[in-house]
């Protein structure tokens, strides 16, 4: 017989987890409408052609492509069916923006901008599974586009703060902007390498400075160039330090110095909120996708080891891959199952949220079962989940089931309850009871 599995990087969610999941997702759409964000949903497939050529080579490669039909591959022979780019037309969406730059082209009649919306979905890459990194995972994602206005970059600082002040995650919001690396690039002489140089330097806190350098020089940069770019990389001082430091080094590129610019204006709004969030730019994060035109994020968290549970950045022109042309907009993505990992590791889940049931009341019989219905009704009419064990079993197994369940109260109603109209409630975790009376047990609950 075989034995049941999942694919690798994939997981079943057990209802505790569920409930956990559910709280950080309700946490951060909450904190989306805050900011007049709206929901959209978009399929889980997409043309491959819609996909391909947004990711870069890299992420090209961790696209899932979708097999056609039985019927397609009907005929074909072996060497044929191997041949996967002739019968794959479709692909799991590897992020949910370029399905969302899709969307706004498609619909862009429907629309009116700057558009605001948010999206938590499902995401696909085929990556090699690790700890913190999955092969299918959630995303939280909220963008605006349509506009320019360096406002937009402040709002997303804002709810970046807001969402994880309300989950309980110290965080800090790493910041850099593309616009800066180009003229970086184009200081050191090899602003043609824009892609190569941003692509290696992201991996530098996963890989060394040694490797990034190996990894730069395969990539065509001479010795001389890249031990230009080490001291710009390895830049001291607080966030108006590196800036000017940037000036006096890129100052000549016209590009980097609009780069610098706009993050001076964006970090000057953020400083007059006084978020409760560090905030510090980041030369070395490059975010490697290629559509990131402007501003970019990453947000850490600072009490546990894993990768970036946020990230995003100002994209100028993703529309215009899709015939629409000078639509800018920018956005964030919240990792729902790295915030989840931390919010375990770090026990920030509210006691709360791990009971699906309120009260349980016990089943004593027939006239005591007709008693608790009643008073089931009027818990939930009183928005208090509650349930009643669906047979007259013996006292203790009821309550190891409550135990199991961990049912914060247990209500019990015998013989000498229903004499007193009053239900014998008990706090499972002190293990202390009392009498309440039926008509005051919803309020005594709450």
């Amino acid at each position: 017989m075989q034995k049941p599995s999942i694919p690798k990087g994939t997981r079943d969610f057990s209802p505790l987890e569920m409930m956990r999941r559910n709280y950080i997702f309700d946490t951060i759409k909450g904190v989306f409408r805050l900011y007049g964000f709206a929901p959209l949903e978009t399929p889980s497939m997409e043309n491959l052609s819609t996909l391909l050529g947004k990711y870069g080579d890299e992420g090209d490669k961790l696209l899932f492509k979708i097999l056609n039909s039985g019927d397609y591959a009907a005929g074909l022979s072996d060497d044929q069916v191997r041949q996967a780019s002739k019968i794959c037309e479709k692909g799991l969406r590897y992020d949910l923006t370029v399905p969302f730059a899709r969307y706004v082209v498609q619909h862009q009649g429907e629309l009116s901008f700057p558009f605001k919306r948010y999206q938590v979905q499902p995401v696909w890459r085929a990556d090699r599974p690790q700890k913190g990194r999955y092969r299918e995972f959630y995303q939280c994602d909220v963008d605006v586009i349509g506009t320019r206005s360096l406002l937009c970059e402040v709002e997303l600082a804002e709810i970046v703060e807001r969402v994880f002040r309300a989950l309980g995650i110290r965080a800090a919001l790493k910041m850099n902007n593309r616009k800066i690396l180009y003229g970086i690039a184009e200081t050191i002489g090899h602003a043609d390498k824009m892609t190569d140089i941003t692509v290696a330097i992201d991996k530098l806190e996963k890989i060394g400075l040694d490797n990034v350098k190996a990894e730069l020089q395969d990539r065509g940069l001479e010795p001389q160039a890249i031990d230009r770019l080490q001291p710009i990389l390895e830049l001291n001082g607080d966030n108006r330090q590196k800036l000017n430091s940037l000036r006096q080094i890129i100052g000549s590129s016209e590009t980097g110095l609009q780069g610098i610019e706009e993050m001076e204006t964006v970090l000057g709004h953020i400083e007059r909120l006084k978020l409760q969030l560090p905030v510090e730019i980041d030369l070395s994060l490059a975010r490697g996708l290629n559509y990131y035109t402007g501003a970019i994020f990453e947000v850490k968290a600072l009490d546990y080891a894993i990768g970036s549970i946020c990230g995003g950045g100002r994209y100028d022109d993703l529309t215009g891959i899709f015939g629409m042309p000078g639509m800018s907009g920018v956005g964030i993505s919240f990792g729902a199952d790295r915030i989840y990992d931390v919010m375990t590791g770090l026990n920030l889940f509210p006691e709360e949220v791990d009971n699906s049931t309120r009260v349980l009341f016990v089943n004593l019989g027939a006239n005591e079962e007709a008693a608790s219905l009643e008073l089931l009704r009027g818990l939930r009419d009183a928005g208090i989940p509650a349930e009643i064990y669906p047979e007259a079993a013996k006292m203790k197994k009821q309550m190891e089931y409550a135990n199991r369940r961990a049912v914060p109260y247990v209500a019990i109603i015998g013989s000498q309850e229903l004499e007193t109209q009053a239900v014998t409630l008990k706090d499972m975790r002190s293990g202390e009871q009392r009498q309440v009376p039926f008509g005051e047990l919803a309020q005594h609950i709450r």
